[in-house]
């Protein structure tokens, strides 16, 4: 065996034993295979995990300058051709073990947007060998993950980017900045919200399991019969998505958090059902979250109407702010008294300007070049997604559940 074949293998019994639970500190910066970037180098990116979400990635990372797509990685080759296709790519290599992608030197950074039971583990080995990472939310699948991840991230010094656009979108940017300035006064109560219609749109039963690994999009998940409904809308199994809340309320949650610097819900109420759907996780679920800044943040939502798509609301003494991916607009509290008639006027109304993924990828690239912590970095990531589990364990043990910050556990 030569030194090349040598190295590698050490790699992969290194990440052997990291995945098996024994101790992020044993990253080693010999396992690197960064290389230094200056101000007009062009990164070249791998992708892993080729569908849709990840077609709308790298449809945004293709319109940037310094930027190179010289990889696709998929364990289901209709992705991968599609997404070829899709972005009308050349050159670039093909992968189906995402292993051998981190293996190549050749390549920067990756983005991930795998089913998320797959997130921790691969972004774990991708920085663990040298690669910075650009990662879909949640970060993670299980609460227990979060440590384990943030060690793994911060041991490695490598750019990791969770992809939370709302912080790098220009209006959520703005909002921020109007509410440390005090213009909402005391916040007490935040409503989150968010609609949509799978229950209208359906899915393909076509499912080309001859071009399917199964045993590789199951990873760590237990051995099942990997139907058309499981592979396409995966985010709706336990195995491999959390429901509503870590798809889409871990968006709000982290608008939440970084606008009120409270990161760790105290206490955790939910309820759901399947009422439409036939999936394992609720399709309408009520999540209600007490935060220890004294206020309460809820969350509403449904997957078979779509009205009002999704937003939020965050309610203070002195105004109420209601923001959503097209706007953001201020509402001035009048004064006392019991009853207001009418609409009420707004103060300030500020309009979306473009797709704030394209500004969050933006930012990771040039986080890349600069070695600064990007917008939506590992710690924010993990807290977002933190909450989101503690909802979902509520729901699945139909009580109010209670978390000891001190103690990074669930009270019993």
């Amino acid at each position: 065996m030569n030194q090349a074949s040598d190295s590698k293998a050490a790699r992969r019994n290194f990440l052997k034993t990291f995945s098996a639970g024994v101790g992020a500190s044993l990253l080693s910066p010999h396992l690197a295979s960064a290389r230094a970037l200056g101000a007009n180098d062009r990164i070249r990116l791998g992708a892993i995990g080729t569908g849709g979400r990840m077609r709308g990635l790298l449809n945004h990372a293709k319109n940037q300058s310094d930027a190179d797509i010289v990889a696709l990685c998929d364990v289901y080759q209709p992705n991968l051709e599609r997404a070829a296709t899709t972005l009308n790519l050349t050159g670039f290599k093909q992968f189906k073990d995402y292993r051998a992608l981190l293996d190549d030197k050749s390549i920067d950074a990756v983005v991930i947007a795998t089913p998320d039971h797959w997130h921790v583990k691969i972004t774990a080995d991708a920085v663990a060998a040298g690669k910075d990472v650009y990662v879909e939310k949640p970060i993670t699948h299980t609460l227990e993950e979060g440590a384990r991840i943030i060690k793994a991230v911060e041991a490695s010094k490598r750019v990791v980017q969770v992809g939370m656009q709302q912080r790098s979108w220009a209006h959520f940017i703005d909002g921020k900045k109007i509410i440390d300035e005090g213009t909402l006064g005391q916040i007490t109560t935040v409503r989150m919200w968010w609609y949509q219609n799978y229950a209208a749109s359906g899915h393909s039963n076509k499912l080309a399991y001859d071009k399917l690994d199964q045993k590789a999009w199951l990873g760590n998940a237990p051995a099942q019969e990997l139907t058309p409904q499981k592979f396409f809308w995966w985010r709706w199994y336990w195995n491999f998505g959390g429901g509503a809340l870590t798809d889409l309320m871990c968006h709000w949650i982290d608008v939440v958090h970084w606008y009120t610097g409270a990161t760790t819900p105290l206490t955790a109420t939910a309820v759901g059902n399947r009422y439409v759907l036939d999936w394992e996780c609720p399709d309408t679920i009520n999540c209600v979250l007490e935060y220890p800044k004294n206020f309460t943040a809820s969350y509403h939502g449904t997957m078979s109407s779509s009205i009002d798509d999704g937003g939020l609301e965050l309610r203070g003494t002195k105004g109420t702010m209601k923001l959503d991916r097209e706007r953001l607009v201020v509402y001035p509290e009048a004064g006392a008294g019991f009853s207001r008639a009418g609409d009420a006027k707004h103060s300030m109304l500020i309009e979306s300007k473009g797709d704030g993924t394209a500004t969050h990828i933006r930012n990771f690239l040039d986080c890349v070049k600069s070695r600064k912590t990007p917008t939506a970095d590992i710690r924010v990531a993990v807290e977002a997604a933190r909450a989101a589990h503690i909802g979902n364990l509520a729901l699945k043990q139909e009580r109010k559940v209670r978390w000891n910050a001190q103690q990074a556990k669930l009270e019993s």
